[in-house]
């Protein structure tokens, strides 16, 4: 879940920096700061929004720099359990696929992809389903649900765990099939029940 917040922080500005206009030095200092930083109670902090508020600069004996108390909007990204995403495919192994999605990337384990089992074809890097016949290779658009997350403080350490074997989840074919499906089993359901009525009225 994207969410914009807004944080407070001490920023330091190097003597090199102090001919520019003090608004955009600390703008620039406070990005280099925060971009893709992970606080594990927000989440992946993404880019400085906006300045806020600006405190009197403070001096430290022995450093040549100015401290500033700063109040800014930021952007973050948080990932939430049972979030649905949409993301691509980025790559296929025999125990999964991984999924990009936005700043983040998650794992569909082979167990989570289908209500199938799934073959490994490790010359094309694709996963097919034994029964369903359904694929899924890198490139590929999915649709999923956020079922596990695990932040560290290196966005390379990161977790997310991925499903795609609950309703409409999965590549945008299988979704409208499963629409199709689901259609035709109420039309279907809808006949029974007008036959059934038909019976009992010539009863």
């Amino acid at each position: 879940m994207y969410r914009i917040l807004t944080l407070e922080d001490t920023v330091r500005v190097p003597p090199k920096r102090f001919s520019e206009e003090l608004d955009k030095a600390i703008a620039s200092e406070l990005e280099e700061m925060i971009a893709c930083k992970i606080d594990r109670d927000i989440g992946l902090l993404l880019t400085t929004i906006s300045v806020e508020k600006v405190s009197e600069g403070k001096i430290i004996i022995g450093d040549g720099a100015i401290y500033y108390d700063v109040v800014f909007k930021v952007l973050v990204y948080q990932p939430m359990i049972h979030e649905v995403v949409e993301g691509v495919i980025s790559e296929v192994t025999e125990f999964g696929a991984f999924v990009n999605f936005g700043p983040m990337d998650g794992l569909i384990h082979v167990s989570q992809i289908a209500e199938d089992y799934m073959n490994y074809d490790a010359k094309n890097a694709m996963l097919t389903g034994k029964e369903s016949h359904k694929t899924l290779t890198v490139g590929d658009i999915v649709r999923a649900r956020i079922v596990a997350v695990s932040l560290k403080e290196r966005l390379p350490d990161c977790k997310i765990g991925l499903t795609m074997r609950q309703p409409y989840l999965g590549k945008p074919e299988w979704i409208e099939m499963e629409k199709k499906q689901a259609q035709e089993r109420a039309k279907a359901e809808a006949e029974m029940e007008e036959k059934n009525k038909g019976e009992k009225g010539e009863k």
